[in-house]
C-alpha cells in the first residue's frame, strides 16, 4: 500500500444500525415533536432522523396520520387515571380523568387537531376509554348510554383542547378577542336586550370553571337523557 494512504474501511467494520420496529419509531417520532413541533414530524423528516428510506418507514406505519395518531396514544399514557379507583364522588373524579386527558393535549394541541378526525386505537387510548366507561358503570349509567357518552365527552375534551390551542397560535388572536368584545359593548340595548344583560358573563374568561361545568352539564345530560330506543 502506498505511503500514507488510508486502509479501506470494511462495511462490516462500520456499527450496524439498529433494526427498525415500529415502537422504535413511535418513540424517535417523539423525540423530534418535542424538539422540533408536530408540523415537522413528517415521514421523510422521521427517516431522516433513523438514517432510513422514508419507504422503509411505510412498512410499520401506513402514513403520517397513522404516525399522528400512534404518538398521541403514547402521550396518552400520561393521562391520570388514579381517580379511576379512588375514593370519592364519581362526577368528580370522572372530571379529573377527562381534564387530565384535556391537559395532555392542550400541551400537544396539534395532535388534538388530528385527534378529532383520526382516532387512536392503542393501549393508551383503551385504558382512558376503560377508566372512563368504570366511572360511568359506578354511577349508574345504562351500559348503551354509556358507549354514547364515552365518544361525547372524550369529543367535549378534544375540541376543547384544539379550539384553545388554535387561539392560542394565532397571530391575532389578542386583536379578535378585542374586536368581539367591542361589538357586544357596542350594541343597542333595544334590538339585543338579552345580549348586553349578559355582556359581563358572555366576555368573562374563567375557561377553567367553564370547562368543569361543560363536563357537569353533559354528565347530568346522560343520566337523564335516554338513547333512542331504535339504537
Amino acid at each position: 500500500m502506498p505511503p500514507g494512504k488510508r486502509p479501506p474501511i470494511s462495511r462490516r467494520d462500520r456499527p450496524t444500525k439498529p433494526a427498525l420496529t415500529r415502537q422504535g419509531i413511535v418513540e424517535a417520532a417523539l423525540s423530534l415533536l418535542r424538539a422540533e413541533g408536530l408540523e415537522r414530524v413528517t415521514m421523510r423528516r422521521l427517516a431522516q432522523e433513523l438514517d432510513t428510506g422514508a419507504a422503509s418507514l411505510y412498512v410499520y406505519v401506513r402514513n403520517t396520520a397513522e404516525l399522528h395518531a400512534l404518538i398521541l396514544d403514547e402521550l396518552l399514557g400520561d393521562v391520570d387515571l388514579a381517580p379511576v379507583s379512588a375514593a370519592g364522588e364519581w362526577r368528580e373524579r370522572l372530571v379529573a380523568v377527562l381534564w387530565s386527558y384535556t391537559a395532555v393535549l392542550v400541551d400537544h394541541s396539534g395532535l388534538a387537531q388530528s385527534a378529532l378526525v383520526t382516532r387512536p386505537s392503542g393501549p393508551g387510548y383503551l385504558h382512558l376509554v376503560e377508566g372512563v366507561l368504570a366511572l360511568l358503570s359506578e354511577g349508574g349509567v345504562a351500559p348503551g348510554r354509556a358507549a354514547w357518552a364515552v365518544d361525547l365527552l372524550l369529543h367535549f375534551a378534544t375540541s376543547t383542547a384544539t379550539e384553545q390551542g388554535i387561539r392560542s397560535r394565532a397571530i391575532d388572536a389578542d386583536d379578535e378577542e378585542d374586536r368581539a368584545a367591542a361589538a357586544l359593548l357596542g350594541l343597542s340595548p333595544e334590538t339585543f336586550p338579552h345580549i348586553v344583560a349578559l355582556n359581563a358573563v358572555l366576555l368573562s374568561v374563567e375557561g377553567a370553571e367553564r370547562l368543569t361545568w361543560g363536563f357537569h352539564v353533559l354528565i347530568n345530560g346522560v343520566l337523564e337523557t335516554p338513547r333512542p330506543e331504535s339504537s
